[in-house]
Protein backbone atom coordinates (compact mmCIF):
# COMPACT_ATOMS: atom_id res chain seq x y z
CA UNK A 1 0.00 0.00 0.00
CA UNK A 2 3.08 2.30 0.45
CA UNK A 3 3.79 1.82 -2.81
CA UNK A 4 1.30 4.02 -3.89
CA UNK A 5 0.12 6.26 -1.72
CA UNK A 6 0.85 9.95 -2.26
CA UNK A 7 2.30 12.45 0.67
CA UNK A 8 1.71 15.82 -0.36
CA UNK A 9 2.24 19.05 1.82
CA UNK A 10 1.19 22.32 0.41
CA UNK A 11 4.03 24.51 0.02
CA UNK A 12 2.29 27.80 0.44
CA UNK A 13 1.09 26.87 3.90
CA UNK A 14 4.36 25.54 5.02
CA UNK A 15 6.11 27.50 7.07
CA UNK A 16 8.93 25.36 8.47
CA UNK A 17 12.97 26.08 7.07
CA UNK A 18 13.78 25.67 3.71
CA UNK A 19 16.34 22.84 4.96
CA UNK A 20 13.54 20.84 6.00
CA UNK A 21 12.76 17.55 3.40
CA UNK A 22 9.27 18.33 2.09
CA UNK A 23 7.31 15.81 0.86
CA UNK A 24 6.20 16.87 -3.27
CA UNK A 25 3.32 16.11 -5.56
CA UNK A 26 3.90 13.57 -6.99
CA UNK A 27 5.47 13.85 -11.03
CA UNK A 28 2.79 10.69 -12.44
CA UNK A 29 -0.86 10.58 -10.79
CA UNK A 30 -0.01 6.71 -9.41
CA UNK A 31 -3.02 8.17 -6.94
CA UNK A 32 -5.63 7.61 -9.63
CA UNK A 33 -4.77 4.23 -10.42
CA UNK A 34 -6.24 3.13 -6.86
CA UNK A 35 -9.90 2.61 -6.97
CA UNK A 36 -10.79 0.52 -4.13
CA UNK A 37 -10.71 3.19 -1.19
CA UNK A 38 -11.87 0.85 1.25
CA UNK A 39 -8.41 -1.46 2.11
CA UNK A 40 -6.48 2.22 1.93
CA UNK A 41 -8.92 4.08 4.24
CA UNK A 42 -9.24 1.09 6.55
CA UNK A 43 -5.50 0.55 6.59
CA UNK A 44 -5.16 4.50 7.79
CA UNK A 45 -8.11 3.75 10.53
CA UNK A 46 -5.95 0.86 11.83
CA UNK A 47 -2.69 2.63 12.00
CA UNK A 48 -4.64 5.74 13.82
CA UNK A 49 -4.63 8.42 11.16
CA UNK A 50 -7.43 10.62 10.49
CA UNK A 51 -9.44 10.75 7.44
CA UNK A 52 -10.87 13.25 4.89
CA UNK A 53 -13.00 12.24 2.28
CA UNK A 54 -13.38 14.17 -0.61
CA UNK A 55 -16.12 13.49 -2.77
CA UNK A 56 -18.09 14.89 -6.18
CA UNK A 57 -21.38 15.82 -5.74
CA UNK A 58 -21.73 17.88 -8.76
CA UNK A 59 -21.36 18.22 -12.57
CA UNK A 60 -21.89 21.07 -14.83
CA UNK A 61 -21.03 20.00 -18.72
CA UNK A 62 -18.02 18.03 -18.96
CA UNK A 63 -16.05 15.99 -16.79
CA UNK A 64 -13.09 13.48 -16.66
CA UNK A 65 -14.61 11.47 -13.53
CA UNK A 66 -18.49 9.99 -13.10
CA UNK A 67 -20.52 11.89 -9.85
CA UNK A 68 -19.46 10.63 -6.73
CA UNK A 69 -15.82 9.86 -7.70
CA UNK A 70 -13.91 10.08 -4.03
CA UNK A 71 -10.36 11.05 -2.65
CA UNK A 72 -9.13 9.87 0.63
CA UNK A 73 -6.68 11.99 2.37
CA UNK A 74 -4.87 11.42 5.71
CA UNK A 75 -3.22 13.63 7.77
CA UNK A 76 0.18 13.24 7.11
CA UNK A 77 -0.99 14.25 3.85
CA UNK A 78 -1.01 10.65 2.23
CA UNK A 79 -3.79 10.64 -0.73
CA UNK A 80 -5.97 7.90 -3.20
CA UNK A 81 -7.99 8.11 -5.62
CA UNK A 82 -9.00 10.92 -8.06
CA UNK A 83 -11.86 13.12 -8.63
CA UNK A 84 -10.90 15.19 -11.31
CA UNK A 85 -8.14 14.22 -14.58
CA UNK A 86 -5.73 15.63 -12.26
CA UNK A 87 -6.73 19.21 -12.52
CA UNK A 88 -7.33 19.75 -8.60
CA UNK A 89 -6.62 17.11 -6.95
CA UNK A 90 -3.47 19.07 -5.30
CA UNK A 91 -5.78 21.94 -4.34
CA UNK A 92 -7.99 19.53 -2.78
CA UNK A 93 -5.64 17.75 -0.64
CA UNK A 94 -4.67 21.22 0.61
CA UNK A 95 -8.40 21.88 1.39
CA UNK A 96 -8.54 18.40 2.86
CA UNK A 97 -5.63 19.46 5.47
CA UNK A 98 -7.22 22.42 6.69
CA UNK A 99 -10.92 20.77 7.17
CA UNK A 100 -8.81 18.21 9.35
CA UNK A 101 -7.72 21.32 11.36
CA UNK A 102 -10.90 23.52 11.50
CA UNK A 103 -13.44 20.47 11.64
CA UNK A 104 -15.55 22.55 9.30
CA UNK A 105 -16.83 20.56 5.65
CA UNK A 106 -16.25 22.36 3.07
CA UNK A 107 -17.65 23.02 -0.71
CA UNK A 108 -15.21 23.26 -3.58
CA UNK A 109 -16.21 24.46 -6.43
CA UNK A 110 -14.10 24.74 -9.49
CA UNK A 111 -14.02 24.98 -13.63
CA UNK A 112 -16.11 27.37 -15.70
CA UNK A 113 -17.54 30.47 -13.92
CA UNK A 114 -16.66 29.21 -10.33
CA UNK A 115 -14.52 31.99 -8.39
CA UNK A 116 -11.45 30.04 -8.00
CA UNK A 117 -9.63 31.83 -11.24
CA UNK A 118 -6.26 30.09 -10.87
CA UNK A 119 -7.53 25.84 -11.17
CA UNK A 120 -9.59 25.50 -14.18
CA UNK A 121 -10.42 22.64 -15.96
CA UNK A 122 -9.17 21.05 -19.07
CA UNK A 123 -12.32 20.05 -20.26
CA UNK A 124 -14.59 23.30 -19.66
CA UNK A 125 -16.74 21.98 -17.50
CA UNK A 126 -17.41 22.74 -13.49
CA UNK A 127 -17.54 20.64 -10.71
CA UNK A 128 -18.24 20.86 -6.68
CA UNK A 129 -16.24 18.83 -4.91
CA UNK A 130 -17.38 18.24 -1.17
CA UNK A 131 -14.38 17.79 1.65
CA UNK A 132 -15.58 16.37 4.89
CA UNK A 133 -13.55 14.62 7.66
CA UNK A 134 -14.95 11.32 8.12
CA UNK A 135 -17.42 11.25 11.28
CA UNK A 136 -17.37 8.08 13.50
CA UNK A 137 -14.78 6.62 11.14
CA UNK A 138 -14.46 3.10 13.18
CA UNK A 139 -18.41 3.03 11.98
CA UNK A 140 -17.77 4.14 9.03
CA UNK A 141 -15.30 1.40 8.11
CA UNK A 142 -17.56 -1.71 9.93
CA UNK A 143 -20.73 -0.59 7.52
CA UNK A 144 -18.57 -0.84 4.40
CA UNK A 145 -16.67 -3.79 6.00
CA UNK A 146 -20.39 -5.76 6.41
CA UNK A 147 -21.28 -4.89 3.01
CA UNK A 148 -18.69 -5.77 1.47
CA UNK A 149 -18.68 -9.71 3.03
CA UNK A 150 -22.36 -9.72 1.87
CA UNK A 151 -21.65 -8.97 -1.22
CA UNK A 152 -24.25 -6.28 -1.09
CA UNK A 153 -24.18 -2.09 -1.47
CA UNK A 154 -23.63 0.28 1.49
CA UNK A 155 -25.75 3.47 0.81
CA UNK A 156 -24.67 6.90 2.62
CA UNK A 157 -26.76 10.03 2.39
CA UNK A 158 -24.16 12.62 2.70
CA UNK A 159 -25.65 15.90 4.38
CA UNK A 160 -23.87 18.59 2.43
CA UNK A 161 -24.43 21.14 4.99
CA UNK A 162 -22.91 19.98 8.08
CA UNK A 163 -20.78 16.75 6.72
CA UNK A 164 -22.64 14.16 9.29
CA UNK A 165 -24.09 11.20 7.12
CA UNK A 166 -26.80 8.16 7.60
CA UNK A 167 -26.40 4.62 6.32
CA UNK A 168 -28.90 3.33 4.08
CA UNK A 169 -31.54 5.22 2.10
CA UNK A 170 -33.08 7.65 4.78
CA UNK A 171 -33.24 11.33 4.55
CA UNK A 172 -30.95 13.52 7.24
CA UNK A 173 -32.73 14.61 9.56
CA UNK A 174 -33.63 18.41 8.84
CA UNK A 175 -31.18 18.33 5.55
CA UNK A 176 -32.40 19.93 2.50
CA UNK A 177 -29.10 19.47 0.72
CA UNK A 178 -28.19 15.50 0.16
CA UNK A 179 -26.00 13.65 -1.45
CA UNK A 180 -26.29 10.01 -2.08
CA UNK A 181 -23.15 7.71 -2.08
CA UNK A 182 -23.03 4.44 -2.66
CA UNK A 183 -20.33 1.49 -2.89
CA UNK A 184 -20.30 -1.44 -4.60
CA UNK A 185 -18.64 -4.54 -3.39
CA UNK A 186 -15.68 -5.68 -5.34
CA UNK A 187 -16.45 -7.01 -9.09
CA UNK A 188 -15.96 -10.58 -9.18
CA UNK A 189 -14.63 -12.93 -11.77
CA UNK A 190 -15.42 -16.93 -11.88
CA UNK A 191 -13.15 -18.07 -14.34
CA UNK A 192 -13.32 -22.11 -15.22
CA UNK A 193 -10.35 -23.63 -17.45
CA UNK A 194 -7.13 -23.77 -17.42
CA UNK A 195 -5.51 -22.81 -20.96
CA UNK A 196 -3.32 -20.10 -21.37
CA UNK A 197 -5.84 -17.88 -21.55
CA UNK A 198 -7.20 -18.80 -18.83
CA UNK A 199 -4.00 -18.32 -16.95
CA UNK A 200 -3.55 -14.46 -18.82
CA UNK A 201 -7.08 -13.53 -17.87
CA UNK A 202 -6.77 -14.46 -14.06
CA UNK A 203 -3.38 -12.07 -14.14
CA UNK A 204 -5.14 -9.59 -15.93
CA UNK A 205 -8.06 -9.06 -14.05
CA UNK A 206 -6.88 -8.32 -10.46
CA UNK A 207 -5.30 -4.99 -12.28
CA UNK A 208 -9.30 -4.10 -13.61
CA UNK A 209 -10.62 -4.29 -10.34
CA UNK A 210 -11.42 -8.08 -10.20
CA UNK A 211 -11.58 -10.88 -7.12
CA UNK A 212 -10.77 -13.93 -9.32
CA UNK A 213 -12.06 -17.36 -8.64
CA UNK A 214 -10.28 -20.21 -10.32
CA UNK A 215 -12.24 -23.47 -11.19
CA UNK A 216 -9.67 -25.96 -12.77
CA UNK A 217 -11.24 -29.76 -11.93
CA UNK A 218 -8.51 -31.64 -11.15
CA UNK A 219 -5.97 -29.05 -11.13
CA UNK A 220 -2.45 -29.41 -9.90
CA UNK A 221 -2.72 -28.21 -6.05
CA UNK A 222 -0.69 -24.67 -6.57
CA UNK A 223 -2.68 -22.01 -8.02
CA UNK A 224 -1.11 -21.03 -11.53
CA UNK A 225 2.47 -18.43 -11.10
CA UNK A 226 1.45 -14.75 -11.66
CA UNK A 227 -2.07 -14.69 -10.03
CA UNK A 228 -3.55 -13.14 -7.26
CA UNK A 229 -6.35 -15.31 -6.99
CA UNK A 230 -9.38 -14.85 -4.07
CA UNK A 231 -10.28 -18.61 -4.09
CA UNK A 232 -9.02 -22.00 -6.15
CA UNK A 233 -10.81 -25.12 -6.64
CA UNK A 234 -9.57 -27.69 -7.83
CA UNK A 235 -12.70 -29.76 -7.11
CA UNK A 236 -14.79 -32.04 -9.47
CA UNK A 237 -16.54 -29.24 -11.50
CA UNK A 238 -20.33 -30.20 -10.38
CA UNK A 239 -19.30 -30.06 -6.62
CA UNK A 240 -17.26 -26.41 -7.54
CA UNK A 241 -20.21 -25.02 -9.08
CA UNK A 242 -22.49 -26.48 -6.62
CA UNK A 243 -21.19 -24.63 -3.95
CA UNK A 244 -20.65 -21.21 -6.56
CA UNK A 245 -22.47 -18.36 -4.92
CA UNK A 246 -22.90 -15.97 -8.04
CA UNK A 247 -24.84 -12.34 -7.26
CA UNK A 248 -25.30 -9.04 -9.78
CA UNK A 249 -21.41 -8.08 -9.36
CA UNK A 250 -19.80 -11.03 -10.28
CA UNK A 251 -19.33 -12.20 -13.42
CA UNK A 252 -18.66 -16.35 -14.97
CA UNK A 253 -16.76 -17.30 -18.32
CA UNK A 254 -16.25 -20.35 -18.90
CA UNK A 255 -12.66 -21.06 -21.14
CA UNK A 256 -12.56 -25.40 -20.32
CA UNK A 257 -13.11 -26.93 -24.07
CA UNK A 258 -15.04 -29.19 -23.11
CA UNK A 259 -18.92 -29.11 -24.45
CA UNK A 260 -20.44 -30.94 -20.88
CA UNK A 261 -18.28 -28.59 -18.73
CA UNK A 262 -19.03 -25.52 -20.55
CA UNK A 263 -22.73 -26.28 -20.67
CA UNK A 264 -22.52 -26.93 -16.73
CA UNK A 265 -21.23 -23.16 -15.95
CA UNK A 266 -23.22 -21.35 -18.44
CA UNK A 267 -26.13 -23.26 -16.78
CA UNK A 268 -24.84 -22.15 -13.57
CA UNK A 269 -24.32 -18.85 -14.83
CA UNK A 270 -27.75 -17.83 -16.56
CA UNK A 271 -29.65 -19.28 -13.63
CA UNK A 272 -27.73 -16.19 -11.36
CA UNK A 273 -28.24 -13.09 -11.11
CA UNK A 274 -24.61 -13.32 -12.72
CA UNK A 275 -24.25 -9.52 -14.44
CA UNK A 276 -22.31 -11.61 -17.57
CA UNK A 277 -22.29 -15.13 -18.42
CA UNK A 278 -19.43 -16.39 -21.67
CA UNK A 279 -17.57 -18.85 -23.05
CA UNK A 280 -14.74 -19.08 -25.20
CA UNK A 281 -14.61 -20.94 -28.49
CA UNK A 282 -15.65 -20.33 -32.26
CA UNK A 283 -18.88 -18.96 -33.41
CA UNK A 284 -19.57 -22.27 -34.85
CA UNK A 285 -20.06 -24.07 -31.62
CA UNK A 286 -22.17 -20.67 -30.57
CA UNK A 287 -25.51 -21.86 -32.15
CA UNK A 288 -24.99 -25.54 -30.47
CA UNK A 289 -24.21 -24.20 -26.59
CA UNK A 290 -27.57 -21.94 -27.36
CA UNK A 291 -29.82 -24.84 -28.80
CA UNK A 292 -28.38 -27.24 -25.65
CA UNK A 293 -29.61 -24.92 -23.22
CA UNK A 294 -32.57 -23.87 -24.49
CA UNK A 295 -33.49 -27.63 -24.26
CA UNK A 296 -32.38 -27.58 -20.63
CA UNK A 297 -34.91 -24.83 -20.38
CA UNK A 298 -33.46 -21.65 -20.65
CA UNK A 299 -35.27 -19.10 -22.12
CA UNK A 300 -34.54 -16.48 -25.28
CA UNK A 301 -34.73 -13.83 -22.89
CA UNK A 302 -32.11 -15.86 -20.69
CA UNK A 303 -29.80 -16.69 -23.65
CA UNK A 304 -29.74 -13.01 -24.87
CA UNK A 305 -27.33 -12.53 -22.00
CA UNK A 306 -25.00 -15.33 -22.97
CA UNK A 307 -21.66 -14.33 -24.61
CA UNK A 308 -20.25 -16.58 -26.72
CA UNK A 309 -17.87 -16.42 -28.48
CA UNK A 310 -16.26 -14.33 -25.40
CA UNK A 311 -15.02 -11.10 -25.68
CA UNK A 312 -15.61 -8.24 -27.78
CA UNK A 313 -14.41 -8.65 -31.53
CA UNK A 314 -10.68 -6.78 -31.30
CA UNK A 315 -8.69 -9.24 -33.54
CA UNK A 316 -7.23 -10.39 -30.60
CA UNK A 317 -5.10 -13.92 -31.46
CA UNK A 318 -2.37 -14.56 -29.01
CA UNK A 319 -3.29 -15.33 -24.78
CA UNK A 320 -3.30 -11.90 -23.74
CA UNK A 321 -5.31 -10.49 -26.52
CA UNK A 322 -8.23 -12.53 -26.29
CA UNK A 323 -7.50 -12.23 -22.00
CA UNK A 324 -7.62 -8.54 -22.72
CA UNK A 325 -10.79 -8.62 -25.32
CA UNK A 326 -13.19 -10.30 -22.19
CA UNK A 327 -11.86 -7.96 -19.68
CA UNK A 328 -13.33 -5.36 -22.01
CA UNK A 329 -16.10 -7.11 -22.69
CA UNK A 330 -16.72 -6.81 -18.97
CA UNK A 331 -16.09 -2.86 -19.06
CA UNK A 332 -19.11 -2.36 -20.76
CA UNK A 333 -21.16 -4.83 -18.77
CA UNK A 334 -19.99 -4.24 -14.99
CA UNK A 335 -22.51 -2.65 -12.43
CA UNK A 336 -21.86 0.95 -11.82
CA UNK A 337 -22.94 3.72 -9.49
CA UNK A 338 -25.36 6.14 -10.41
CA UNK A 339 -24.54 8.59 -7.06
CA UNK A 340 -26.98 11.71 -7.20
CA UNK A 341 -27.67 14.94 -5.62
CA UNK A 342 -31.32 15.18 -3.27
Amino acid sequence: MTDTLISFTDRRRDTRPAATPRAQWPAWPVYGLIDDLYPVVAGWHADGHRVVLATLVAVTGSSPRPLGSEMAINDRGEVAGYVSGGCVEGAVAAQALDVLKTGEPVMLDYGAGSPVLDVQLTCGGRIGIFVRALEEPGAFIQHWEQARDQRQPLDVAIDLDTGTHRYGSAQPAGSDRVFRQRYLPPARLVIAGGDPVTLALAQLAPSFGYEVVLLRPYGPPSPPPGTALAHYDTRPLARALAALELDPFTALYTLTHDIDDDHAALAKGLASPAFAVGALGSRSKASDRSARLRAAGFSDSDLDRLHTPAGLSINAREPREIALSVLAELVALRPRVNAATA
